[in-house]
């Protein structure tokens, strides 16, 4: 029980995607996964391109990390 007066704050917690960029292989397959996050830079590599990853978008953030054949997406 809370005493009178308390006002609990909501913990906003911010979710970061990266991409380690030297393992990437540009296979396209977390651009087309999330969209929202990560495009192809101009190099042709992957690239993480909203911080913080939306809130509408995270569970497909981690799946186009859960996904990544060469592991270097981390979504945390």
């Amino acid at each position: 029980m809370f005493a009178r007066g308390y006002t609990k704050q909501k913990k906003v917690i911010f979710i970061k995607a990266t991409i380690d960029r030297e393992g990437c292989i540009a296979c396209g397959l977390c651009t087309e996964t999330c969209p929202e996050v990560f495009r192809f830079a101009d190099d042709g590599l992957a690239e993480v391109y909203t911080d913080p990853v939306p809130e509408e978008v995270e569970d497909t953030a981690q799946e186009a990390a859960d996904g990544c054949p060469t592991e270097v997406i981390k979504v945390e």
